[in-house]
């Protein structure tokens, strides 16, 4: 019997295999060994422009083109290799110092190890994608090199030799060949006396030590940064824990409990004696979090430092529900760490007079114990838990400014000192930093990386990563904001720019109906079509149309910018717009999705002019019933863009009686009847505290700020997206039942609204009903007080904030019943009329385009794993942009009302123990008053939490209860620690 292994005497080319062998559990229990075979190449290039013969023997793509080389031909040096030179990072270094590696200052020709890039992306996928980056900018020059490919860098495992070892070494060989492929080159090059140096990047000692014994250029990330010339910046960007900057010596006193091993993690979790869930952490209360976990309604109470234990706003952890005896009632009070640890000394070591609760929050603590001992719903005992490990730490760059109480007064030149820097997001701790900047940095908005949190300091430990700019310039507020809320907000890469129509604005849809361009799709240039949108609107995603039939029924058409004919699946253009997610409208500036040549002209449905578009058509009779439904690629010629008041002008004007005019009105008409059966059917009517900010034209200041006025013409347009989305909706799933890309909404918990009901009983003797989205919308209509107006949209305001958030998701993944959107009243759903500016969107357009036959589907919208990683990551996307929205408006109402003092109508929303939350409905802004607020000292006070209300008595005589109107007096002030310009609410009169 002929034996089927390879050997070296039949197969010449044997020496150039190896061979990777796994062993994995199967499903059944059994084991099951793999081989893989690797084929060892010589033509995978160093891709630097000095080497000759990489260039002769490179792979070449179908038309015989070689891919540009990356490395520069005279790459920068420094003190320390004076030639040039060419950087090697390790897996630690890219872990450790990533900021480092994107300054524009330094960090140019890094040769990333493809061994480096696989332990990257098993450690941390955040900077996998920031690393791959960073290898398509043009400028940086940043090479992946296979070496696990080439034959001379192939580096096999010995035996009894630990993985990460094995990968030092192959770190080690690459930067061997590296230098002595270098030194060849420029021997043939007649360059030997500037060959650049190979400079291997680690903070591993034992892996330096090694590197220098083989005669390798190798330094640690500290010693090459000191020899830069702008190391003093640098320097404070190496991560705290690599700096050893808090080592705290042997002794130090632990002031957190140890997390749990995973092991015993995983087995609770399994045995349902701990539970996994995100941390929440209060916007009132910093020494309060929460945990929602499916095995109890309401979420689980997380009280004091030390029960969070070292837990970060958003990091999954596992938690332990603590024993009955001590559960507690959510918190009453108002807890701002700003305020309570005021000039503490960053600079104290820990374990030296530093505890885990400070004086200050222990008697915070003690003061709500005696408060909350009401009986109503809101001051019943909740289930507490503590934190017993971290499964993932979802720390990312934080925005904050440098507590200047917290920095030495006596100069200190360059000397490091110890600061603390307090994050924009009040749910996120201070962070210690250590720099030699800090007379620059106070006064500033500052970029922070978090390093480190153990169980010796009472506080986090980072490290500075850039200046934004000065506190409350225009510029750095806006950065600020969109660095808080992880919007992408680089320029386009050449490479998305690249898949442009090379026409640019010149391209016109072809004349010639024969044209490729026209295969598959119906003129409808005839059609007396209008968009409708907001003022100045510029990427017009949707455009209708209506025309009466022969049989008394209308024809409606709504037609959507046909952005998939531009972006195709997976080129650059594509997989950017899939990372991005969303356009982000800011105040003053709009964050594309797509570049503007495609989002506000080629795809753009602008009048009078011929677009490609995505065509849904119904026959619809005049009580909204619908007869049928087509959808198509099409060919229209829009007659108007009107402004949503210019709509409604038009169509209270009896004077216009033209067919446009006349379609307008009926779609109006139909719209009324549409709306009508969703409200019959169950759908709500909620509300959001919705402004305009006026800006100046030139400047983009602001100059006044007005409550969203909507009409009829805005629901016409809302109305018939939603029905276009529903019809869209139920096509691509009954094509592609496990993998169409779906919206969904989830009927909220009935805990959700416990408060709000409560609330609503004890203060107004009205009916909350929550059984269904039917009975909450009937209730909702019911909640009026005749005296107020404005009260029946606060409880609407506050009912939309019990609300779970609607989220993308693969049909696949849920059950039929599980598709419902709640709010909307629909059994199924999905986003297809705005794919500009939404990348859900785009996926649903090609969907829809597969289902009609126009053409095939790509091969990843078949794959349920990839589309559920497209949906985690655009759910995620949209939840940045909303809150970035709202937070511009928020920086930009501040603005409007900077130097300015106002008196203004409120409602009370929220009362504490020690203060109340005031809604002021014209701006649309929040604002908490405090006791402190009222009077100094504090007033005393009796906080009736069964009744909602807050008796002040002694030097002000005032009784605050929920729900109340009340006058508040807007201005800003500057606070003192920060010098940035505040809100200030204060109460003028009941």
């Amino acid at each position: 019997m002929t034996s089927l292994k390879r050997s070296l005497e039949a197969d010449p080319y044997a020496s150039n295999i190896a061979s990777k062998v796994f062993v994995r559990s199967t499903k059944s229990g059994k084991v099951q060994k793999i081989t893989r075979e690797l084929y060892l190449r010589q033509d995978i290039p160093c891709s630097s422009k000095i080497c000759t013969s990489c260039l002769r023997n490179a792979p070449r793509d179908a038309n015989g083109n070689v891919a540009p080389f990356v490395l520069s031909e005279k790459p920068a040096g420094t003190k320390m290799f004076p030639t040039g030179h060419y950087l090697v990072p390790d897996t630690n270094a890219f872990l450790n110092a990533m900021d480092l590696f994107e300054q524009k200052s330094g960090f140019y020709d890094v040769i990333v190890l493809q061994t480096v890039l696989e332990e990257l992306r098993n450690r941390s996928l955040p900077l996998y994608n920031r690393l791959i980056g960073l290898t398509k900018s043009e400028d940086k020059h940043f090479y992946v090199f296979f070496n696990e490919f080439r034959l001379e860098t192939y580096t096999v495992r010995e035996k009894g030799e630990t993985i990460n070892d094995r990968n030092d070494r192959a770190v080690r060989t690459a930067v061997q060949w590296y230098g002595s492929h270098l030194q060849t080159a420029s021997k043939h090059s007649g360059r030997t006396k500037d060959c650049p140096a190979v400079v291997m990047l680690s903070d591993d000692k034992e892996n330096l030590r090694r590197a220098t014994t083989a005669n390798l250029s190798a330094c640690s990330l500290k010693d090459y940064v000191s020899g830069l010339e702008d190391a003093t910046r640098l320097l404070d960007m190496i991560s705290a824990s690599q700096r050893g900057q808090d080592s705290r010596g042997l002794a130090t006193e632990q002031l957190y409990p140890d997390y749990y091993p995973m092991s015993k993690m995983m087995t609770g979790i399994r045995a349902g004696t701990l539970h996994q869930g995100v941390l929440n952490v209060s916007p009132y209360n910093y020494l309060e979090g929460s945990v929602r976990v499916p095995a109890f309604d309401k979420s689980l109470l997380l009280l004091g430092r030390e029960n969070s234990n070292r837990a970060v706003q958003d990091d999954v952890v596992v938690v332990e529900v603590l024993p009955k005896a001590q559960w507690k009632a959510p918190s009453t009070k108002i807890i701002e760490e700003e305020t309570l640890n005021k000039d503490e000394n960053a600079d104290t070591e820990e374990g030296e007079g530093e505890s885990v609760v400070t004086e200050q929050e222990r008697r915070a603590l003690q003061e709500e114990v005696r408060r909350i001992h009401g009986k109503n719903l809101e001051g019943r005992p909740q289930p507490t838990a503590r934190v017993v490990g971290i499964i993932r730490r979802n720390w990312r760059q934080y925005v904050g400014h440098v507590d200047s109480t917290s920095s030495s007064k006596v100069k200190q030149s360059r000397r490091q000192q110890t600061v603390f820097l307090i994050p924009m997001d009040k749910r996120v701790p201070k962070i210690r930093l250590r720099t030699r900047q800090v007379d620059e940095l106070v006064g500033k908005r500052v970029l922070v990386t978090i390093d480190s949190w153990d169980q010796d300091s009472r506080y986090p430990v980072g490290h500075f990563v850039r200046s934004l700019g000065h506190l409350e310039t225009k510029e750095a507020e806006t950065e600020a904001l969109l660095l808080e809320h992880d919007v992408q907000y680089r320029p386009f890469p050449k490479s998305v720019l690249d898949c442009l129509p090379q026409q640019g604005h010149d391209w016109r849809v072809p004349s010639d109906l024969s044209d490729h361009g026209w295969v598959g799709r119906k003129d409808l240039r005839d059609k007396l079509i209008c968009s409708i949108d907001p003022v100045g609107c510029q990427d017009i995603d949707d455009a209708l149309h209506a025309r009466p039939l022969p049989n008394g029924n209308l024809e409606v058409g709504v037609h959507i910018a046909d952005v998939s004919h531009f972006v195709k699946p997976n080129n650059a253009m594509d997989m950017e717009a899939s990372v991005r997610g969303t356009t982000v409208y800011l105040v003053d500036k709009r964050i594309d999705m797509l570049p503007m040549l495609l989002g506000t002209d080629l795809c753009s449905l602008k009048p009078h002019v011929e677009r490609y578009a995505f065509s849904t058509l119904w026959e619809i009779t005049k009580d909204a019933d619908i007869v049928n439904s087509t959808f198509t690629k099409s060919v229209i010629r829009s007659r108007e863009a009107f402004s949503y008041e210019q709509a409604q002008s038009r169509i209270d004007d009896e004077a216009q009686t033209d067919e446009l005019t006349q379609g307008i009105r009926a779609l109006l008409m139909v719209s009324k009847k549409l709306k009508r059966k969703r409200m019959d059917a169950g759908a709500l009517n909620l509300a959001s505290s919705e402004v305009r900010v006026k800006t100046e034209s030139e400047t983009s200041d602001p100059v006044d700020v007005k409550t969203k006025e909507l009409l009829d013409t805005n629901s016409l347009v809302e109305e018939f997206m939603l029905l276009a989305n529903i019809s869209v909706a139920g096509k691509i799933y009954e094509s592609f039942p496990q993998t169409a890309l779906l919206r969904r909404h989830a009927s909220p918990p009935k805990t959700n609204f416990e408060q709000l009901t409560n609330q609503l009983k004890v203060k107004k003797d009205l009916e909350l009903r929550t059984e269904s989205s039917k009975a909450l919308a009937d209730s909702l209509d019911r909640c009026m007080d005749p005296r107020e107006p404005f009260f029946n949209t606060l409880v609407r305001i506050m009912a939309t904030r019990c609300m779970m958030s609607a989220e993308y998701f693969c049909s696949g993944t849920q059950s039929y019943p599980e598709f419902r959107h709640y709010g909307l009243a629909s059994e199924i759903y999905t986003h297809f009329t705005s794919p500009i500016r939404r990348y859900a969107d785009l996926v649903a357009h090609r969907q829809l385009a597969a289902a009609i036959g126009y053409e095939g589907l790509d091969g990843s919208l078949h794959s349920k794993a990839k589309l559920e990683g497209v949906c985690k990551n655009i759910n995620a996307r949209h939840r940045n942009a909303q809150t970035a929205g709202r937070a511009s408006i928020e920086y930009y109402v501040g603005q409007a009302l900077k130097g300015r003092v106002i008196d203004e109508e409120g409602f009370v929303m929220k009362v504490f123990s020690n203060g109340f939350v005031v809604f002021v409905p014209r701006f649309g802004i929040e604002g908490v008053i405090r006791l402190t607020d009222l009077a100094m000292p504090e007033p005393e006070s009796v906080f009736n939490a069964e009744e909602y209300v807050l008796e002040i008595s002694g030097s002000i005589q005032v009784r605050i209860e929920l729900f109340q109107k009340v006058v508040v007096r807007i201005s800003d002030i500057r606070e003192a620690s920060t010098g940035k310009q505040k809100i200030k609410l204060e109460l003028v009169r009941q």
